[in-house]
């Protein structure tokens, strides 16, 4: 071997190593965080037992009651209407985007979905209360035979569904467009109408990706802050309909945080509360991982 071989593959090795030390760090973080997270926990963790911390709808903290169920549940309520208003809409917008849409269409319309992702939250939650609170207090509510103050499940879930358009059309939008063009001619040559050949030749071939798009746009979901916390009531109970107010976990600790970090029980009790948002995200990264593997297992 020469001495330029040598160098250069001396300089690939010493690459490499370099590069390997920020993936590992990164990598770590996540581990960094639910430790930390877990020993300011300690303290709640120890006086009361996990299941009554869970499990039990009463917070009164001056009381010494944790009970962090309602918040557990206003955070599932939230961001599962959320998903199921949003994911069809993004997923038909894509498709129109990309397999319908004329090109000068298309140019009109993606910096627009584009500026969408880059408004700032608080500007959604101001528009939820203008908007999205006087059309359920006024109009949906009253034909749904209930009463409600608009602040609720609904308000919450339209405006968290509204901040993730843009992240969930971007990426599947990409996915589609990765998707073969001539699959797409080999099912119109063979007889397939346009929406056949999206239905069973794109939208299947495209499906983990599109299932990776939702993975990563409620991932930002679960933990989004100020615009729920704006429309959502921030009342510690169990939502039973989508009219009644709810507590995400993200806007206790936005609520509560700074000013009871004097407290060392409540203190506690906020980064146990950081802790389950934590774990939640992280089961639910899990769990769409292993459906992804499986579809792409189904679809090889």
């Amino acid at each position: 071997m020469s001495s330029s071989t040598k160098r250069r593959y001396l300089k690939d090795k010493i690459a490499g190593k370099c590069m390997m030390i920020p993936a590992i760090i990164i990598s770590f973080l996540l581990f960094a965080i639910f430790s930390l997270l877990l020993i300011h926990s300690e303290q709640i963790l120890s006086m009361y037992s996990l299941p009554d911390l869970i499990l039990s709808s009463s917070w009164k903290p001056l009381a010494g009651d944790f009970g962090f169920f309602p918040f557990i549940m206003g955070t599932v309520w939230v961001t599962c209407l959320a998903m199921i208003i949003s994911i069809p809409i993004s997923i038909f917008s894509a498709v129109y985007l990309s397999e319908y849409a004329h090109p000068k269409i298309r140019k009109i319309i993606q910096p627009f979905i584009d500026l969408l992702a880059g408004i700032p939250s608080v500007v959604f939650g101001l528009f939820g209360i203008i908007l999205i609170i006087p059309v359920i207090r006024d109009y949906l509510a009253p034909m749904a035979g209930t009463t409600s103050s608009g602040y609720s499940v609904l308000a919450g879930g339209l405006v968290l569904s509204i901040m993730v358009f843009p992240i969930l059309i971007s990426i599947i939008y990409e996915v589609l467009g990765t998707v073969p063009m001539e699959m797409r001619e080999a099912s119109l040559t063979l007889g397939a109408n346009k929406w056949e050949t999206i239905k069973k030749v794109v939208l299947r071939k495209a499906y983990p990706g599109i299932i990776a798009a939702i993975i990563l746009g409620f991932s930002r979901a679960f933990g989004e802050t100020m615009a729920v916390l704006m429309v959502v009531g921030n009342v510690a109970i169990v939502p039973s309909s989508v009219f009644d107010p709810a507590y995400p976990i993200p806007a206790l600790i936005a609520n509560n945080y700074g000013e009871m970090m004097s407290v060392p029980i409540y203190d506690s009790a906020l980064m146990f509360a950081a802790l389950i948002l934590f774990v939640m995200v992280v089961a639910f990264n899990v769990a769409s991982k292993y459906v992804l593997i499986k579809i792409k297992r189904r679809t090889a």
